[in-house]
């Protein structure tokens, strides 16, 4: 039985890195022989943008492992992620920013077994320009947490909320910026409140074959706790065309726990991988 346990994250890590290596590299020469375009590029350019006119959905998948006061947890995430963008008039944007966990976590504490199913989700919208001004963009307005988890170890019994914003810069290949968010508690569970801070510095790089190379940070400060959580994350994706029509990007790469919440948090090293699907307009 321990055996089985052990190796079922590690298997399922492996395998799903090795489909996505695959897809991403043997996909082009099976759908389209010919090398990435501007359209490519630019799309992909368009994905490293939170605020990009163009419905994209991502699915990332999260390992990390030292969990919990004995350092003996792991847990493996995908976090479904759809961005959707909504035309206001010919100035301004509403962009729906959706992240839903599908969790599945063993050995957080002794006698805590395994957990599987869905975390909390957290719902943003950002009203943004249509249109950069000399390559900045920036979005802002409310964020949601809703109790959308299935098992009382994927999540808290809390309604929060609050504001939040995003500003970033992209010209030459290069994007760079800032998201950032605050949630309070309005309802719920009053032994189970929410006051944390989210900020996200990213900073990407995207190619002419449009392969992006991307680093950032999620760190979030609990105000009640007085602690950080702080995990750095470097990928890297290749955007390819199914069919030559669909465009998918392939990403996969590494992360390292700065700082964790103590006696809960991750540590060391993790991983992340996955794939986004985009539905430029009029596809």
């Amino acid at each position: 039985m321990t055996s089985s346990r052990s190796n079922c994250p590690v298997g399922v890590l492996g395998i799903a890195i090795f489909v996505l290596l695959s897809l991403g590299f043997w996909t082009p020469s099976l759908a389209d022989p010919t090398q990435a375009d501007e359209d490519d590029e630019q799309l992909a350019t368009q994905l490293a943008n939170p605020l990009a006119d163009l419905i994209s959905i991502p699915f990332q998948g999260n390992y990390n492992e030292g969990i919990g006061p004995f350092g003996d947890g792991r847990a493996v995430s995908v976090n479904v992620q759809p961005v959707i963008p909504f035309s206001l008039n010919d100035d301004w944007n509403l962009i729906s920013r959706t992240i839903t966990p599908v969790i599945w976590q063993d050995d957080l504490f002794p006698g805590a077994a395994t957990q599987f199913g869905l975390g909390n989700t957290v719902q943003s919208l950002f009203l943004s320009p249509s249109r950069p001004n000399n390559g900045f963009l920036w979005g802002a307005g409310p964020v949601f947490l809703l109790p959308t988890h299935t098992d009382e170890l994927l999540g808290q019994y809390t309604f929060a909320a609050g504001p939040t914003a995003v500003g970033l810069w992209q010209g030459n290949g290069w994007t760079a910026g800032l998201l950032a968010n605050h949630l309070w508690s309005v309802a719920g569970d009053s032994d189970d409140t929410v006051n944390t801070t989210f900020l996200q510095p990213f900073l990407a790089y995207t190619t002419p074959d449009a392969w992006t190379l991307s680093l950032n940070t999620e760190a979030t400060y609990d105000w009640d706790g007085e602690q950080w959580s702080v995990p750095v994350n470097a990928t890297v994706s290749k955007l390819v065309k199914i069919g030559g029509k669909l465009p998918v990007s392939f990403f996969v790469g590494g992360r390292y726990w700065v700082e964790s919440t103590e006696n809960i948090g991750p540590e060391g090293f993790g991983a992340r991988f996955g794939f986004t699907v985009l539905l430029p307009r009029g596809m």
